[in-house]
This record gives structure tokens, C-alpha cells and sequence, in this order.
């Protein structure tokens, strides 16, 4: 799907002005979005693996299994992306092409095959991460949306370029929302975590561990 997403919209579009990249991968995003309404509705479903369920409990402290295998999963699904974007060709090749698309090309590295690897590469931590998240979190056609947001706010405040960046920053959130819920009031949980990324775009624009 990510292949099939960077072939037929995404590669049109790249040498576009970036006004119409954003609105046709908002487009994209709204289409996705009404597509899964249409086929599955906009009611809230759950999904119970019986394999996976219960608590654990560490130094008092209760763990839902669910949230604790979804966690190991995503860690070693990070340590396998990490190591291919770090310690592989083809890694690096990627990496050249997302900070410099021209210079890439000049030596030799093609292109368009590595924004479509980018793409599935996404679509699949996608698949990872939403396959984790539903065995503990309802599921409706706009449940993206917080996750997006989420999502954009670990980017950015880890620092464009930075993979641990992204990781540690995923983690400062979590924190940020869970003690943020605890100790004022769990329904402005986005409004923490939104205070915390100003602050630090504000502080060090480039992100905590950023590059550029």
C-alpha cells in the first residue's frame, strides 16, 4: 500500500510546490478517512485477544499485558528500523535521499525507489503499531487523528533526522500525559503535551537531538 501510495499520488507530486503536497496528502488522509466509514461505519469497535490479556504486576505497580506487548513489539520493531536505516546501504541510501534528493541522484542512488521504500517502511510501523494499539483502544475511522498528532509532536521534538530522538521523545510524551492526567486533569492530556513541545521548539528549534 505505501508502494502503490508513493507510485500513483506522491511521486506526481514531489517536484510540486509544497502548498500542493499538503493538500493532496490531506486529501489523501480524507479520503482514507471516508473510505473507512463508508466500509466499516463510524462505530467504535473493540478487539480482545484473549492470548494477551490480564495484568502484571511489577514492584506493585499493575501493567496491562496488552500495553506491555505492545510495547516490546514496537522497541524491537524501533531496534530492527534503526539498525537498517544505521548499519545498511541501503540505510544510508535512504538517508541521502530524505536530506538531499539531487545530491542523491548525482551519485547514483535512485530516487524514486527510495521514497517508495520510505513509504512502505512507514506504512508498515503503521500496521505495527495500530495492530498493537487495538488490542487495548477502541477502533473507528478517525482514530488516527490523536495518533497523528502524537505522532508529529515525537518528530519534531526529538528532532527531524534523529531516530532515538524520535524514541526518547515518544516516551517524554507518554510521561508528560500520563502525569498530566494524574495530577491535574486527564481531559487536557493534548494540552500538555502540546505545552511541552512549544516550549521546546521555542528553546532549540531543530528538536532535542536534531541535526538540521
Amino acid at each position: 500500500l505505501g508502494i502503490a501510495t508513493h507510485y500513483f499520488i506522491i511521486r506526481k507530486i514531489l517536484n510540486s510546490t509544497m502548498l500542493v503536497q499538503i493538500c493532496a496528502t490531506f486529501g489523501l488522509a480524507v479520503a482514507i478517512r471516508a473510505l473507512a466509514q463508508f466500509f466499516f461505519t463510524p462505530d467504535f469497535r473493540t478487539i480482545k485477544n484473549p492470548i494477551i490479556q490480564g495484568k502484571f504486576e511489577i514492584a506493585g505497580i499493575f501493567i496491562g499485558q496488552p500495553q506491555l506487548y505492545a510495547s516490546l513489539v514496537c522497541l524491537i520493531a524501533f531496534i530492527l528500523l534503526y539498525l537498517f536505516v544505521t548499519k545498511t546501504e541501503t540505510g544510508t541510501a535512504l538517508q541521502a535521499t530524505a536530506q538531499d534528493r539531487q545530491a542523491a541522484e548525482i551519485l547514483g542512488i535512485p530516487s524514486n525507489k527510495m521514497f517508495a521504500l520510505g513509504w512502505a517502511i512507514g506504512l508498515s510501523c503503521v500496521a505495527v503499531a495500530g495492530s498493537m494499539l487495538s488490542n487495548f483502544y477502541y477502533v473507528f475511522p478517525d482514530v488516527g487523528v490523536n495518533f497523528s498528532l502524537f505522532a508529529f509532536v515525537a518528530v519534531a521534538l526529538g528532532g527531524f533526522g534523529s531516530i532515538t530522538g524520535s524514541l526518547i521523545a515518544g516516551i517524554i510524551i507518554g510521561i508528560v500525559e500520563s502525569v498530566g492526567g494524574l495530577l491535574i486533569d486527564p481531559s487536557f492530556k493534548l494540552l500538555y503535551v502540546f505545552a511541552v513541545y512549544l516550549f521546546v521548539v521555542i528553546a532549540r528549534p531543530q528538536g532535542i537531538f536534531g541535526r538540521y
